[in-house]
């Protein structure tokens, strides 16, 4: 039989997925708030011919992030690749974990990706416009779901669980925009960060990158809090900045946590491939 070859963290997570796959196509609908329209949101100030300036440009630090961590991976890769080409021999412990950084790619590139739907919404919030503003964040949810599955299950499981996430949220997008049911969504986007809280909650496996999930799970609920009040943050602060404009601002910042840990792991293999292979430093300065 295949599954007990899984460990128990993944029967555990293959059945959460099952779980939320079932309550998708089965569980009661879920109608559609009225959130498409400009309306909705407190600040709609233009800025030189800008609409929505604020909720437009406020996602720039996901643009900023999302780079900074795709330069930091392909620093990764490059490295590596360098250093296979030079010590062949070199013990296969110190590889830096692929499926890991492959996540790391999808999320930093998903950050862009959300930037990009967000904006893009912003700009002339209405339902269709929703739905890519929601395919961005889809991408970023893979990957984000994927690494904390490479840290607290298993390195096998992490890609396939990114994919999932991903299929799961582009179809879910599209079927709250084709039926006005977001039940699929609001699986996506709170079950996916419940599972996230859950894997915070368990040890780290063998040879994780030392994500600290906590501090990604505090800005994603900071940042929920911030769009809750939207309206009453931009009345308290006399029009200043309103709580959808910190939402953005917040949200970005749950992907320093990964940049750091994928800093962190820059440094320990490079000091792991120094220890076995001492004439390595040029290649990790």
């Amino acid at each position: 039989m295949l599954l007990p070859t899984f460990s128990r963290r993944e029967r555990a997570l293959l059945f959460t997925f099952a779980l939320l796959t079932l309550l998708a196509f089965f569980g009661p609908a879920l109608p559609a708030a009225d959130v498409a329209f400009a309306s909705v949101f407190a600040d709609n100030r233009a800025w030189h011919g800008l609409p929505n300036a604020m909720d437009v440009l406020s996602n720039l630090p996901f643009v900023v992030i999302g780079f900074l961590g795709l330069y930091r991976l392909n620093r990764i890769d490059r490295s590596h690749q360098e250093a296979l080409a030079e010590f062949p021999l070199a013990p296969p412990a110190s590889d830096p974990p692929d499926n890991t950084l492959d996540c790391a790619w999808l999320f930093f590139a998903g950050l862009i990706a959300t930037a990009a739907g967000s904006a893009f919404y912003h700009l002339m919030p209405d339902a269709p416009r929703l739905a890519a503003d929601r395919a961005g964040m889809a991408v970023a949810f893979a990957g984000l779901i994927g690494i904390a599955v490479c840290e607290r299950v298993s390195q096998r499981a992490g890609w396939p669980a990114a994919w999932f996430i991903l299929t799961a949220g582009l179809l879910a997008a599209e079927v709250s925009q084709e039926t006005g049911n977001v039940m699929p969504w609001a699986l996506v986007q709170f079950g996916g960060m419940a599972l996230v809280l859950t894997l915070a909650l368990a040890a780290p496996m063998r040879g994780a990158v030392g994500l600290k999930l906590g501090w990604v799970i505090f800005f994603y609920a900071l940042a929920k809090a911030f769009e809750m009040g939207d309206r009453q943050i931009y009345e308290a602060t006399q029009h200043l900045v309103s709580g959808h404009t910190l939402k953005h601002l917040t949200a970005a910042l749950a992907g320093l946590p990964v940049l750091l840990a994928l800093r962190s792991l820059e440094k320990g293999w490079q000091a792991d491939l120094l220890r076995h292979n001492p004439d390595a430093a040029a290649i990790t300065a």
